[in-house]
């Protein structure tokens, strides 16, 4: 029978009978190629019986996961306290992000707690891991490595070791003698990443799979794969940066959008169990434009500084930049002060950042935006031990916004004396003593406190 041959998109999967320099699915360049056919005799399809039944979901019980839990308490939560046996992580970062470094030293966790875990690398060789390992510290007889790329004999090494914890690094690099494309190609991708999450499922052990990155910081390959995953972890951080995010984009075991935060020291990677103080150690109390915000990621409240520089411009289009938060959102804010609020900004260039290198993506930081535009625009400091959070509207309005409680005991906790908040969050919230509640319902009422 005669070989056939299909083109491949290699970012989303998308399949065509010839070659195209550019993939009409996804609009990526030079990523379609040429992979040889599976074929398929298609049958009918007839009814066979089926060993389960359907039953009334009320009928069902729900079981509670048991986890497997660490020292590694960041990590622990977001994946929703702990690991669960049988789910599968697919994590993504940047080269050189961290992401081998913070699986190695999580191996050598779960191992010390008595479970046996099973290293698989397809890019370092043994001595490599094993130099990393001693500047880690980690040396435990419960982590085994294995240096191999073929999925046939990663089974094998998983029939002869029975481990609770497998680690790929990474799913790119595995490749299946079955197929014939590439290492790295979708069809490589799907075919191994389904073989070794069905293991996992069938034996009950959890999976770690690395995945590459794309120049736009999505994983690599086909979107099918974070479909098949349990949980998907973004490792995020540049290298002008002393910590690392850990976040969570996908649980079917817990809460999406939690965020572990990292610091990266001599041995490694160290945890930041109070990140609030992190990135307010070196905030200016005096500087205009400085002000602090409470965000919230997943359920952890975080306190974060935002800095606006607003100075006058010799551009027909003054400057709209944003670093840390949407700048179409920074837009909307400029538009609204000098709308609603009274402030001369068209001809300004206006700059915001989130410092640190944090992104927040939520809107409640609307009213702490604010407050830093106009500070930096009238050249008047915000007091020092000053909180701000609340959205805002078109109209001018500041609207509540959720889980303010928990914003709230995060500022009282780190020391902060006064916030200003909506009308509603201060009318709801009045118990708190540590805290004085300045409510703001409009735009220029924050404009007359502050």
């Amino acid at each position: 029978m005669k070989e056939k041959f299909i083109y491949v998109c290699q970012q989303c999967g998308q399949q065509y009978s010839k070659w195209m320099g550019k993939c009409q699915e996804c609009g990526e360049w030079n990523s379609v190629v040429e992979e040889r056919s599976l074929g398929s005799n298609k049958k009918r399809v007839t009814s066979i019986a089926s060993s389960t039944h359907p039953q009334p979901i009320s009928e069902i019980i729900a079981e509670d996961f048991p986890r497997i839990t660490s020292d590694l308490s960041e990590l622990d939560n977001v994946l929703g306290g702990g690991l669960v046996p049988g789910s599968a992580i697919l994590l993504g970062g940047e080269p050189g992000v961290g992401k081998s470094t913070i699986l190695l030293q999580a191996a050598d966790q779960f191992a010390r707690n008595k479970q046996k875990v099973l290293y698989v690398s397809g890019e370092e060789s043994a001595s490599q891991i094993a130099l990393r390992s001693q500047r880690l510290g980690v040396s435990t007889e419960n982590l085994l490595v294995v240096c191999e790329t073929t999925l046939e004999k990663i089974m094998g090494h998983i029939d002869k070791v029975s481990p609770q914890l497998l680690i790929i690094d990474s799913i790119q690099t595995i490749y299946s003698d079955a197929l014939d494309s590439q290492p790295g190609s979708v069809g490589q991708l799907r075919e191994c990443a389904y073989e070794i999450i069905s293991l996992a499922k069938s034996r009950n052990l959890a999976a770690f799979l690395v995945g590459h990155v794309t120049k736009e910081g999505a994983i690599a390959g086909p979107k099918v794969l974070e479909h098949m995953v349990d949980v998907v972890l973004y490792f995020e951080g540049t290298s002008s940066q002393s910590f690392r995010l850990l976040r969570s984009i996908k649980n079917r075991f817990g809460s999406t959008n939690e965020i572990g935060v990292f610091e990266i020291a001599s041995k490694g990677l160290k945890q930041v169990t109070n990140p609030s103080e992190l990135f307010l150690s070196e905030r200016p109390e005096t500087v205009p434009g400085s002000v602090i915000v409470a965000s919230v990621e997943g359920t952890r409240p975080i306190l974060v500084e935002v800095q606006a520089l607003v100075s006058g411009s010799a551009l027909a289009m003054p400057r709209r930049t944003a670093l840390g938060l949407d700048p179409n959102r920074v837009s909307l804010l400029v538009a609204i002060l000098e709308k609603r609020g009274g402030f001369r900004l068209f001809d300004q260039d206006v700059y915001v950042n989130i410092a640190g290198g944090l992104r927040v993506t939520e809107t409640a930081i609307d009213l702490g935006v604010a407050a830093a535009l106009i500070s930096s625009y009238t050249g008047r400091a915000v007091p020092s031990g000053t909180v701000f959070f609340g959205e805002m509207g078109l109209g001018g309005e500041v609207r509540s916004v959720p889980k303010a409680g928990i914003r709230l005991k995060e500022a009282e906790r780190i020391g902060l004396k006064r916030a200003y908040v909506p009308s509603k969050v201060a009318k709801e919230l009045n118990d708190i003593k540590g805290l004085e509640l300045i409510p703001i319902n409009h735009v220029q009422e924050l404009a007359d406190k502050i």
